[in-house]
């Protein structure tokens, strides 16, 4: 609340006699109390009194009765000033009216031009002008009513948005003028006045911990402007940081700003109920439909019971359920006990108020390559029918060149907050111009991973792999004689991901890196030892807000043994739309007599984009270069390079891209373009 200190009332009292018009005084002479004239009843006084025609006869010069008065001539007055004054309510505009009585008929509107005066230099303008009623009417109206009611509400508009900056002393009028041809124009005046500042500022709050927590969180200065919008978030702010300091139920009271016209200052007061300081204790839970209880509650939480009260840990535990994906609704909120902790502060639990959700999901996926072909990728999830958070999930990839059945069991928040322990089983078949495979795997693996909710800045994966796999390879490069050869493969990877990027899903700035090591072992008549090392890094540098430069580079290695013999499945290849754009999928690196690709141990790949945005859309144009070795080390050699364009349609869940490139110097049975449809940036 706003309270305006009243001016002297004497001041007012003056003005009103200064203005008000003087009457005319009587002249009087004082008469001795014994001289005056003795009382007359009230009949003999009216009898006394003569007549009204003979009082004007008496008044009036005798004329002749045949006399004849001159005519009478009309005063000279200035044509404007003769004009009266147009009162907002009193201004004749055209009638909208028509002589037809035709309802369908449509009436002509009321056309009226709009003049702003008097904003100066106070910067409100161009906000009242995005507000005004009269200008948002485009100059016309069916009535002029309606004209009156816009310049009204102008008005109303202008001191509202002086008071917001601290002009209380604003006044606006709004007239309508109407010239000799027509002409209506709406005409809306505005008095700034003078800006208040604060005065003095005043925060009555009880004993904190820290001292002065309430006055240390509002942040207000004496002889800032009275702005409402600062004033409002300030308040905001003590509201946010008491909480976060242990004071669950804190309460900011109703400010009191007395204004001084003539300091042209505002001294404020806001009471502030901190209540009292408090730390953790337990959870408990609610809810016709409970998805899981308070015991698995506990292990998602980041706090431990007897820690002071921070509302940010509170939102982070929300945030955690409802990343689960198992509630339709969920609300946590701190309930007070009034039991005392050991040190002084007050325990407080914390209310989980739960609905659950439908716990199963259809997922889907479409994608195409050139040389990958199409792929569509679909999945069925129940996510908890082994509470809690015990996730069965059956996929099925179709595609021209993969087909394939799967199925997962997941356990989020295993035994701790954002692990996630995971089993599956896979049978699959491959054909592409480098192999043909028919494969059957097991797997298992524990993983702390980012979500579209939590993006973590560390992230890491390790498990066991164990497939079985019949594949046909190219057992001599210079003829092209092929072989099917049947592999057991064991492997062991672990990988270890650093992302300070801003999005899991879009990122327009930040770095991502990411290292994985997989030591294997492949049984085909021998045993052959050998590990697999992949590193990736991404950046993404903004240029401005609509444009992106995002740029990747990867290198691999596989150290330890030939490579005829590692499966053809688990050989480095590149090429393709996660890899080097303007090439077919796995196209690059050695190729066999019959020109088909062999795979290679160790690849380098380097891309560059710039990504501009416009709304939900956006273009994209790329160099990307890279290339396989037959050596375990890169050998930065050789490299092969493509040049594309693409387009963007952002979605709310990631976007979706079309990518067209083209190779540059080409080589013989390599595409003159390649294609590549998916969801999400290329990197």
């Amino acid at each position: 609340m706003i309270r305006r200190q009243a001016h002297h009332v004497r001041h007012m009292l003056g003005l009103i006699i200064a203005t008000a018009s003087p009457l005319p005084l009587m002249a009087q002479t004082a008469t001795p109390p014994e001289a005056e004239a003795p009382i007359l009843p009230d009949d003999q006084f009216d009898a006394r009194l003569p007549s009204i025609d003979s009082w004007i006869e008496q008044q009036m010069p005798q004329t002749s009765a045949t006399a004849e008065l001159p005519p009478a001539t009309e005063p000279v007055q200035e044509p404007e000033l003769a004009q009266p004054l147009p009162a907002l309510d009193s201004v004749t505009v055209p009638a909208n009216v028509t002589a037809d009585t035709d309802p369908n008929i449509k009436t002509p509107d009321i056309r009226y031009a709009t003049r702003i005066e008097g904003f100066g230099k106070t910067g409100l303008e161009d906000e009242f002008r995005d507000a005004s009623a009269l200008i948002d009417g485009d100059g016309k109206a069916e009535t002029a009513a309606m004209v009156q009611a816009r310049a009204q509400e102008d008005e109303k508009l202008a001191v509202r948005l002086f008071y917001s900056e601290g002009y209380y002393d604003a006044t606006a009028l709004a007239s309508l003028d109407q010239t000799g041809d027509g002409t209506l124009t709406a005409v809306v005046s505005v008095t700034p006045g003078k800006r208040y500042k604060l005065g003095d500022i005043v925060v009555t709050a009880a004993p904190t911990v820290p001292p002065g927590l309430a006055r240390d969180s509002l942040p207000l200065k004496t002889g800032d402007y009275i702005v409402a919008a600062t004033v409002e978030g300030a308040e905001a702010n003590v509201a946010l940081r008491l909480p976060e300091q242990g004071y669950a139920f804190a309460r900011v009271g109703e400010r009191d700003i007395l204004l001084d016209p003539a300091t042209v200052t505002g001294d404020y007061r806001l009471p502030v109920d901190t209540g009292p300081r408090g730390t953790f204790r337990k959870i408990t839970t609610s809810g016709e439909k409970q998805a899981f209880g308070a015991d698995h509650m506990e292990v998602i939480r980041r706090y431990k019971p007897g820690e002071i009260y921070d509302s940010r840990k509170v939102d982070d535990l929300r945030k955690a359920l409802v990343a689960t994906g198992l509630f339709s609704s969920v609300a946590v909120d701190p309930v007070r006990t009034n039991e005392a902790g050991p040190d002084g502060t007050e325990y407080v639990d914390l209310h989980v108020e739960q609905d659950a959700g439908p716990p199963r999901t259809l997922a889907g996926e479409l994608g195409y390559g050139t040389g990958q072909g199409f792929r569509a990728e679909g999945t069925w999830t129940h996510r908890n029918i082994f509470p809690p958070e015990g996730a069965l999930i059956a996929g099925v990839v179709a595609g021209t060149q993969e087909q394939g059945v799967s199925g997962t069991f997941r356990r989020s928040n295993a035994g701790k907050r954002d692990k996630t322990f995971q089993a599956g089983a896979l049978i699959n078949h491959q054909k592409y111009d480098a192999y043909e495979a028919f494969t059957a795997g097991l797997n298992i693996s524990w993983a702390r991973q980012s979500t579209p909710i939590f993006q973590k800045r560390w992230t890491y994966s390790y498990g066991a792999e164990i497939l079985l796999s019949n594949e046909q390879t190219t057992i001599d490069p210079a003829t092209g004689q092929n072989k099917r050869l049947t592999y057991f493969i064991g492997a062991l990877p672990v990988q270890v991901g650093y992302d300070r990027s801003n999005d899991l899903l879009n990122p327009t700035k930040g770095f991502r890196a990411s290292v994985r090591v997989s030591p294997e072992a492949s049984l085909q008549g021998n045993v052959s030892p050998y590990v697999r090392g992949t590193f990736d890094l991404t950046g993404y540098y903004p240029v401005s807000d609509s444009l992106v430069i995002a740029a990747r580079t990867r290198l691999g290695t596989i150290s330890g043994v030939a490579r005829d013999d590692v499966a053809p499945s688990r050989r480095i290849y590149a090429g393709g739309g996660g890899s080097v754009r303007g090439y077919g999928y796995q196209e690059l690196g050695p190729k066999d007599a019959n020109n088909d690709p062999v795979g290679g141990r160790s690849v380098n790949e380097f891309a560059v984009e710039g990504r501009y945005r416009f709304g939900n859309y956006g273009a994209v144009a790329f160099v990307d270069a890279g290339q396989v070795y037959d050596s375990a080390i890169p050998k930065f050699s050789d490299m092969r390079y493509g040049v594309g364009i693409g387009g963007r349609f952002y979605t709310n869940f990631g976007p979706f891209r079309a990518d067209i490139a083209m190779p540059i110097n080409r080589q013989p049975g390599e595409s003159k373009f390649a294609l590549y449809i998916g969801i999400g940036q290329a990197f």
